[in-house]
């Protein structure tokens, strides 16, 4: 039934298109499409039926076209019409590009891109032991260069396709930092970069640590076997981390919030006219009953906010941090028939209790700010707001190297304190049971 609507959908935008050509002005619109690629007709109608049809909220047919007509690229009309960063669309190069993203492995710099509600490029966190990191890349950096190509209006794909390279090559991206806007001009070597998706260790007193990076299509099974090891080592309570976790797969985190949820809901998901779908638990062995905290803070994103989220819902952990991003849509990726593809916004979700965070991010139960965690939170709130100018003609230019580094390893407060918590936890149990 849906197919069938979908295809008499593209006959009218066709039929549209024909009748209208026109007066729209897109013969000539399809022949400047930028980039030395041309949007063909068929690849546009695909795109438009599918909004039409599937996208979050209802958009009128000519409002599309008018659009298309005006700005003469399928990325300008979702721009422009759906104000949405999310919703993109991905040249057969970008598409390859996202399809790697869940393998673990690629040459680059070692970022997680993002977009901000101007449609600006983000870094949304460097990733450990990487190029970047080691620059010193800050979550919340706007990149306006990469290679002296503009980034304005470049997709988060398209970026990542120019970041990533053969091991050895260089790349120079020039960044925006803070309310200022000061540039820093950063010169990268590429190297592997190598994402696991999630690692552990033990902490003093049998507390379990792991940190899921995001969520891929193997961080399900690779959580369990960590938890496995752990509690073999005697782990009496646990440390989930998801500090600057962009989010990644939905499933992936279902998957994850069945090791410890085993009854009622985990999340919702709303699509249009409201109509709603509940994830459930899945009835089944889960994983003892230990003290749980989750640290989050404004890095932590998307699928990272729904584990968190259902945990603290459901009581079943204690959130430790600070405010998450706050991302509460769902986007679902549409192959086109020339390689190209489509990411459109079809679902808002809320979390196992009903409540939305677009927005406005995951509250957590105790706040705990690290250093340098006001900085951030101001300027990723900056960005929610879609506030992000500043004084562009008198930022300074910069170089990394210039930077200076900090003295000693920086105390992770919330770290800290999570385990402080734990163990008061603990200690109040084992009181209980002595009564």
């Amino acid at each position: 039934m849906r197919e069938m609507r979908r295809r008499l959908i593209v006959a009218a935008v066709a039929l549209a298109v024909l009748l209208g050509a026109a007066a729209f002005g897109f013969p000539g619109r399809m022949a400047d499409a930028a980039s030395g690629r041309r949007e063909n007709l068929r690849t546009v109608l695909e795109v438009v039926a599918l909004v039409k049809s599937n996208y979050v909220e209802e958009v009128p047919l000519s409002t599309l076209l008018g659009s298309y007509a005006r700005r003469g690229s399928i990325q300008g009309m979702l721009s422009t019409t759906l104000k949405d960063p999310y919703s993109r669309y991905l040249v057969p190069s970008a598409y390859n590009e996202m399809k790697i993203d869940n393998t673990g492995e690629f040459g680059g710099i070692g970022v997680y891109l993002g977009m901000s509600k101007d449609n600006e490029l983000l870094v949304i966190a460097p990733i450990d032991g990487t190029p970047a990191a080691r620059a010193k890349m800050k979550a919340g950096d706007r990149i306006v260069e990469i290679d002296g190509r503009s980034a304005v209006n470049m997709s988060s794909d398209e970026a990542a396709s120019l970041l990533r390279g053969p091991k050895g090559t260089s790349v120079t991206v020039i960044v925006e930092r803070g309310r200022e806007r000061t540039r820093h001009e950063f010169r990268l070597v590429r190297d592997i970069i190598k994402v696991p998706s999630v690692q552990s260790k033990m902490l003093p007193d049998k507390l379990g640590y792991v940190r899921i990076a995001s969520f891929s299509a193997t961080t399900a099974d690779d959580f369990d076997q960590n938890l496995k090891k752990l509690e073999a080592q005697g782990m009496r309570g646990l440390i989930l981390d998801l500090r600057f976790n962009p989010g990644g797969l939905l499933n992936a985190a279902i998957d994850v919030l069945n090791k410890f949820i085993d009854k009622g809901p985990l999340l919702h998901v709303v699509g249009r006219a409201s109509a709603k779908q509940t994830f459930y638990a899945r009835p089944g062995k889960v994983h003892p009953n230990y003290p749980l905290v989750v640290l989050i803070n404004g890095g932590s994103a998307s699928a990272a906010e729904i584990v968190a989220g259902a945990l603290q819902d459901t009581r079943r952990g204690v959130v430790l941090g600070t405010k998450s991003f706050g991302k509460g849509s769902v986007q679902t990726i549409y192959p086109l028939h020339d390689g190209s593809a489509l990411s459109l916004t079809t679902q808002k979700w809320l979390t196992a209790g009903g409540h939305s965070i677009s927005q406005k991010g995951i509250v957590p139960d105790v706040v705990v700010k690290n250093p340098g965690d006001d900085e951030i939170e101001a300027e990723l709130e900056r960005i929610r707001q879609g506030k992000t100018e500043g004084k562009g003609e008198e930022a300074k230019s910069r170089a990394a190297s210039e930077e200076e580094a900090a003295p000693g390893e920086p105390r992770d407060l919330q770290l800290e304190k999570a385990q402080e918590f734990l163990k008061r936890q603990l200690a109040a149990s084992a009181t209980r049971h002595a009564a």
